[in-house]
């Protein structure tokens, strides 16, 4: 893994979070995205190199909404940075994490996302990232 690439925080509302980042970093979203497959918009701050990415479910049996009817809104996931994807999963599989995504899949802001589920992870939904270009 090579750096942080983003945190992702679930919100209720995408203008109501959008809002409060804006007013909280003093900069909007450099985008706001659909991930109709996932069922949620999503939208993206810039952090020198990291992220701060803004989910809201789009239907009620997403992910996200099923997060934030659980738990309240927060943070959702740590997204990490890859090289490989395919192999960091292969190579993660073998020391007995437990992958939600056998396969990458494609994800917001142009990237190949695979999870990793909490249960492995001490209770930290991890996102693996790689750039599609």
């Amino acid at each position: 893994m090579n750096k942080v690439e983003h945190i992702g925080i679930a919100v209720k509302s995408l203008d109501a979070g959008n809002a409060l980042y804006e007013k909280l970093f003093g900069i909007p979203p450099y985008k706001i995205e659909t991930v109709a497959s996932e069922g949620v918009n999503t939208s993206f701050f810039k952090m020198g190199d990291s992220k701060i990415e803004l989910l809201e479910a789009t239907n009620p049996d997403s992910a996200i909404a099923r997060f934030i009817e659980k738990r309240g809104e927060g943070v959702h996931h740590i997204a990490y940075a890859v090289t490989d994807i395919k192999a960091e999963l292969k190579r993660l599989k073998a020391e007995g994490f437990e992958v939600i995504n056998e396969e990458p899949k494609a994800g917001a802001d142009n990237k190949w996302v695979a999870f990793l589920h909490p249960k492995s992870t001490k209770g930290v939904l991890i996102e693996l990232c790689q750039d599609r270009d």
